[in-house]
C-alpha cells in the first residue's frame, strides 16, 4: 500500500510541475459515475474471462474441480494482492505519464507510447527478456491491453474503466481458476485423461482471441463517449 501511495504523490508532482494539471486529470470525479465505469469495466472482464477460461476446458477436456479447503481469507489475500498490483501497473502506465504524453504529443502518440511501454515491462515482469519468441508474444498481447486501457483513459478522461476491467480480469484468472503465481485458489484443473491439447492452427487461432476479447470489448466501450468527455490534446 505504501507504493501506491508514493506512486499518488508522485503523480502530483509531475502533473503539476510538467503540465501544470491538479492529479483530478487521473479522472476520480464525478465519484458516481466513476464507480459507474469501474464496476462496469470489472464485470465485463471477469465474465469473458471466465469464457475464455471455460472455453478452454471444453475445448480441451480438461477435468476441473473445486478446492474445498479455499477460504474467505485466501480470497481476499488474492483479490487484495491483485489490486495492489492493478493500481500499481495502472499509475505507472495509465497515470500521469499518459496524461503527460498526450498533452505534450497527442492521444494517438500518447496512447501508442504508454502500450508500448507496457509491453516492454512485462518482458521485465514475466522473466522472458532473451527468449524472442517469447518476447514478441508477451509484447503484442500486452500491448494491445495497454492500447485499449490508454484509449479508455484518452476518451473517458478517467483511468476507472481500464482499473476495473484490468482489475476484473486478473481477479477471475487467479481467484477463480487458479492462474497466477499465488497458487490453488477455488478451482482447479488438470489435464485427466481425456484431455486432448490444442495445437496447430487452432491453438494459434484461440490464443488470438483469447487475447483479443478483453481490449476490443474495452476499446468498443470507450469508443462510445462522446469528444467532450476525452482527454484534451
Amino acid at each position: 500500500m505504501l507504493g501506491i501511495i508514493i506512486l499518488l504523490v508522485l503523480s502530483w508532482l509531475v502533473l503539476r510541475y510538467t503540465v501544470k494539471q491538479p492529479i483530478c486529470v487521473l479522472g476520480f470525479s464525478p465519484p458516481g459515475r466513476r464507480l459507474v465505469q469501474l464496476a462496469a469495466g470489472f464485470a465485463l472482464a471477469a465474465v469473458l474471462c471466465t469464457a475464455v477460461q471455460w472455453s478452454e476446458i471444453a475445448l480441451t477436456q480438461k477435468d476441473w474441480e473445486v478446492n474445498a479447503a479455499y477460504s474467505i481469507a485466501q480470497f481476499g489475500s488474492v483479490l487484495w494482492w491483485n489490486t495492489k498490483s492493478v493500481l500499481f501497473e495502472e499509475l505507472i502506465f495509465r497515470g500521469a505519464l499518459l496524461a503527460v504524453a498526450i498533452r505534450l504529443y497527442g492521444m494517438r502518440k500518447g496512447v501508442l507510447l504508454s502500450a508500448a511501454a507496457f509491453g516492454i515491462y512485462h518482458w521485465f515482469s514475466y522473466g522472458v527478456f532473451g527468449n524472442l519468441p517469447v518476447m514478441a508474444f508477451v509484447f503484442l498481447t500486452t500491448f494491445a491491453a495497454g492500447a485499449a486501457w490508454a484509449y479508455a483513459y484518452a476518451r473517458t478522461g478517467s483511468i476507472a474503466l481500464a482499473i476495473g476491467s484490468h482489475l476484473g480480469w486478473n481477479a477471475a484468472n487467479a481467484v477463480l481458476f487458479s492462474e497466477g503465481p499465488l497458487g490453488k485458489q477455488l478451482m482447479t484443473t488438470t489435464e485427466g485423461a481425456g484431455y486432448t491439447p490444442l495445437t496447430g492452427i487452432p491453438s494459434l487461432l484461440f490464443f488470438i482471441a483469447s487475447n483479443a476479447v478483453l481490449p476490443a470489448a474495452v476499446y468498443l466501450i470507450a469508443k462510445r463517449y462522446s469528444a467532450s468527455s476525452s482527454v484534451r490534446e
